[in-house]
């Protein structure tokens, strides 16, 4: 019984993150265009045709990682976020930094798992760029992967909670606040016990 409550609630896991990224992705675009911001080397040339929600369902259809790793994974792009705040997550780098905090989730979560070749053809990307991506990521947060169950739960609602807001969502969206999407990001302050958002839309 536990085992198929899992495999329903992944979905929605999915759907949450999916939809909390296309939403911070598309308002970075849009800053983009107002403050200049830096390029990494998860940023692609082009933006990849695949939208966010089927590149997270292709990643569960072939990775076969537990679903808490897309928690865990949500955890560290956050962390990544905000040490590297001038990199903003947008439309051009949210598919690589996925794929790259799935991977690393998947190493520290799960007992079982493919190698970075396997999760290089998953994503798309050659294995010396998985690599690459992966050894930036971990230094680039800091190498900080412990999640404690306190701060899972808390993300785990934090996607629940931002579902919720968006159904129905609204005819018109509200007007965007454009000076403080210069630093969009989809995360919390892991400093304060409060873990407040400190998203921009």
């Amino acid at each position: 019984m536990a085992e198929l409550a899992e495999t329903t609630a992944m979905p929605k896991v999915i759907t949450f993150l999916s939809s909390l990224l296309q939403r911070v992705a598309e308002s970075n675009d849009l800053s983009q265009q107002l403050y200049p911001q830096k390029v990494s080397i998860f940023h692609g040339l082009s933006r990849p045709t695949i939208s966010i929600q089927n590149y997270l369902e292709r990643i569960f259809k072939y990775a076969n990682c537990s679903p808490s790793c897309f928690v865990v994974a949500f955890v560290y792009l956050d962390r990544f976020a905000q040490r590297q705040s001038c990199f903003p997550i947008n439309s051009f780098n949210v598919h690589r930094l996925l794929i790259t905090s799935v991977l690393i989730s998947v190493k520290f979560m799960d007992d079982i798992y493919y190698n970075n070749a396997f999760y290089a053809k998953v994503g798309g990307i050659s294995t010396e760029e998985m690599n690459l991506l992966e050894v930036d990521f971990l230094f680039g947060s800091g190498f900080q992967l412990n999640v404690t169950p306190t701060m899972f739960h808390t993300y785990c609602s934090y996607l629940q909670r931002e579902m919720l807001t968006r159904s129905p969502l609204p005819a018109v969206d509200p007007p965007l606040n454009m000076a403080r999407l210069q630093k969009t990001h989809c995360c919390f302050n892991e400093d304060e016990s409060t873990h407040q958002k400190q998203l921009a839309v």
